[in-house]
């Protein structure tokens, strides 16, 4: 069975994309905790991080490494924060969420509701800041 993310790497459920190559994908979270919390994905479902293979665990790291400097540039913050989970959805993800405090990258923290245009402006300035 494919994951939520299978779907949204194959475009069954649409996503606001702020990265792609032919390996990875990385996207808004869309119950987020801060503004600018992105998933980072390997575009093959594999349910746990640790099993990926060596190349894809490095390239998948290589590839959060440039999106959180996009998003540094992006969204004001002291840092990003990256948490891997993955008890949540069967497909290795890492949360890329930018910080000013410990606390801000506090999962029981409330989730934000943003409105459409709100995603879509911070994927976009995420994206143009993407290298």
């Amino acid at each position: 069975m494919s994951s939520i993310f299978s779907k949204i790497v194959a475009g069954d459920i649409p996503a606001y994309k702020v990265a792609e190559n032919e390996s990875y994908l990385a996207f808004l979270d869309v119950f987020p905790i801060k503004k600018g919390h992105v998933l980072v994905i390997p575009k093959n479902e594999e349910d746990y991080i640790f099993d990926l293979d060596q190349a894809n665990y490095t390239g998948l790291m290589l590839f959060s490494k440039k999106v959180a400097e996009a998003i540094k540039k992006s969204i004001p913050c002291k840092k990003v924060s990256m948490q891997i989970i993955g008890l949540e959805v069967p497909h290795a993800h890492v949360h890329l969420i930018p910080i000013n405090t410990m606390n801000d990258c506090d999962f029981s923290n409330e989730k934000l509701k943003l409105s459409k245009e709100e995603f879509e402006e911070i994927a976009n300035k995420i994206a143009a800041n993407f290298q």
